[in-house]
């Protein structure tokens, strides 16, 4: 994701993705404050993907990344935004003043300079997140950003941070784990234990500190592991140590510029989870803040069939209220076997399939999170009744649960129909739903 400054596609270097920025306005409706001018990019799948640095040296494209003059400002900023304060919730940023995993790591390392007598301020913490920062994120199992990879501009405090190194082999909490070689030298790279089952590793060189969260991801090539999904390489870590930037390559970004404060890029993979099979060309979201304020952008791949976009219908059927929209081409042909899958018959997932329009619209309310926007698709009306049919049908097949109260396994499907619009709904047990069973209309 980028810009619209940004090069076109056909002057880019070749070793670099082949991007194309053409300035395009779309519904975002940030009705608190981000801006409503989008960057749209499409990336060409004509030419092979290029390979990327980080993919040369071993490490997971991220699937997120925080770009920062200052980690301890983020949060500040980010609540500025409703938006981004409902949907960027506190596992996206671990270093939230109350947040659970800061405390641990701050109460660890100030034990450690109490017991070892080391002469550093009582505000260390405090100076280390006041940094520029990069921060690359993976998901974890459940879909949420869970790892992180940090790396920090130390600047004066490089000096500072050396009497840690120094306790690691008396120190129950820090251990050397490995060595890595950054150009000439063999830097150290430490685990530190806290909150009792919890643990990082960091190793630093130069003005440059590099934080990986999850131990567990980080591998040797060398010894002949094969790199995972989120996991990070010894090489990778030397080249960060380095000076190397291996993340915004990853995003299709160039460097931030110095009046972009932060920039915030989130891959499709996150938030379009369930929904990327209708919205194959959706590639990410990416939110930017300077001294005007915050500002939005969408990143989209490039189909060998685009579709026309005619966004009108989907913004007539959107419900009011909505924080943030975007429209986006569907691609209707992927969704019969999907739909098969979840229980259609073949007839009715082809005649659905024929059924879908070109376009359709993800919205992100006041309950929203991330990764739960609200789906707006178009469908021709031709013979509206059997439409209506084939989809009451589906419904039934594919949402509900396993009632154990109830005589028929699951509870009816309660059908609705107003002037053009037709609704179906039915209550399903959970243990993430809004309210007790106790509270439901027919508990």
């Amino acid at each position: 994701m980028s810009d619209s400054t940004v090069t076109p596609a056909a002057d880019a270097p070749a070793a670099k993705p082949s991007l194309h920025w053409p300035t395009l306005l779309i519904g975002m409706c940030l009705v608190v404050g981000v801006a409503g001018g989008l960057g749209w990019f499409m990336h060409k799948p004509k030419t092979p993907a290029p390979v990327l640095a980080s993919d040369k040296l071993g490490m997971s494209r991220p699937d997120g990344l925080l770009e920062t003059h200052s980690l301890s400002q983020l949060p500040k900023d980010l609540l500025a935004v409703p938006f981004l304060k409902e949907t960027l919730t506190e596992d996206f940023v671990f270093y939230y003043e109350t947040h659970a995993d800061r405390l641990g790591l701050i109460g660890s390392l100030r034990r450690i300079i109490y017991e070892h007598d080391l002469k550093l301020q009582d505000t260390l913490i405090e100076q280390l997140f006041d940094q520029p920062a990069d921060v690359a994120l993976w998901r974890g199992a459940d879909g949420r950003l869970k790892d992180f990879l940090l790396v920090m501009d130390r600047g004066g405090l490089a000096k500072v941070l050396e009497p840690l190194a120094k306790v690691a082999l008396d120190d129950s909490q820090l251990s050397k784990i490995a060595e890595v070689k950054v150009g000439s030298d063999d830097v150290v790279l430490y685990q530190l234990n806290y909150n009792a089952s919890k643990a990082l590793l960091f190793a630093s060189h130069g003005d440059k500190l590099v934080v990986l969260s999850n131990p567990v991801k980080l591998y040797d090539p060398q010894s002949g592991a094969t790199e995972e999904p989120g996991s990070v390489s010894t090489m990778a870590i030397a080249a960060l140590l380095n000076g190397e930037k291996l993340f915004p390559e990853a995003f299709g970004l160039p460097p931030r510029a110095p009046e972009v404060k932060q920039r915030l890029s989130v891959n499709a993979s996150v938030f379009a989870m369930g929904y990327q099979r209708f919205i194959p060309n959706f590639a990410g979201l990416r939110f930017d803040m300077d001294d005007k304020g915050w500002h939005s952008f969408l990143a989209m791949d490039e189909l060998e069939s685009q579709p026309d976009f005619d966004f009108k219908p989907i913004w007539q059927a959107m419900p009011m209220g909505a924080s943030a929209c975007v429209a986006l081409p569907l691609a209707a042909e992927q969704q019969k076997p999907l739909l098969v899958k979840l229980g259609a018959q073949e007839k009715v997932a082809q005649a659905l399939t024929e059924h879908m329009a070109g376009a359709a619209g993800l919205c992100w309310y006041a309950d929203s999170r991330l990764y739960t926007p609200l789906l707006v698709a178009s469908l021709n009306d031709d013979d509206s009744d059997k439409l209506d049919g084939d989809l009451g049908s589906l419904f039934g097949s594919m949402v509900g649960a396993y009632e154990s109260n109830v005589e028929e396994g699951a509870f009816p499907v309660v059908e609705k129909q107003e002037g053009q619009s037709h609704q179906w709904q039915r209550q399903v047990s959970s243990s993430f739903g809004p309210y007790a069973a106790k509270d439901a209309e027919d508990p």
